[in-house]
């Protein structure tokens, strides 16, 4: 499991159904939801 910061929780947290996308300027990121209160969090990852 990927951990990412949650900024509702305030805390770093497990990340639930992460899914790897790519922003408008190409860097990959793994968005998914927050195991704890189910808010979108994001996970800023490098190139591959």
């Amino acid at each position: 499991m990927t951990e990412a910061y949650c900024v509702k929780c305030k805390k770093t947290v497990e990340m639930k159904n992460g899914v790897e996308s790519k922003t408008s300027r190409g860097t990959t990121m793994m968005k998914g939801k927050c195991a704890v209160c189910g808010t979108t969090v994001c996970r800023m990852v490098g190139k591959k």
